[in-house]
């Protein structure tokens, strides 16, 4: 009875250890778990309808890390590490350039606060994503 208690304990304390430790990668902005728990849905929600599969306006896909750095007529939009130097920072804030401000997504309200808050958190921490493209 003894081992028996003593292999449902071990047991229930792995899988605690394993779950907390997929929760805390969620919530750190430089795992790819918090891209594709946090982030993507933003992107997939509000910009890979335009910038997204086979959609690319403004030569910009989103679904890549290649593709952002690469950017689109307008060049990078993606500055791992610094969010106040990325233009889909600046742009998804509605703070685009003086001469073509572009605020995004064009036509919908502005991202919440919490949701750029995400991006940038994101950004800062390295712009970690998985290295295939990513999202419908």
């Amino acid at each position: 009875m003894k081992r028996l208690l003593a292999g449902c304990f071990l047991s229930m304390a792995v899988l605690i250890s394993w779950s907390l430790r997929s929760v805390r990668a969620q919530d750190n902005p430089g795992t790819v778990e918090f891209y594709t728990s946090k982030v993507q849905p933003v992107l997939e929600s509000n910009c890979y309808r335009c910038h997204g599969g086979m959609n690319r306006r403004g030569g910009l896909s989103l679904q890549t890390k290649a593709g952002m750095l690469k950017g689109g007529h307008d060049g990078t939009v993606l500055v791992p590490g610094h969010p106040e130097q990325s233009l889909l920072v600046k742009l998804i804030r509605h703070e685009g350039p003086a001469n073509d401000p572009m605020p995004m997504p064009p036509r919908k309200p502005k991202l919440s606060d919490a949701d750029i808050a995400l991006v940038e958190q994101w950004v800062k921490a390295g712009a970690i994503m998985p290295d295939t493209p990513t999202g419908k």
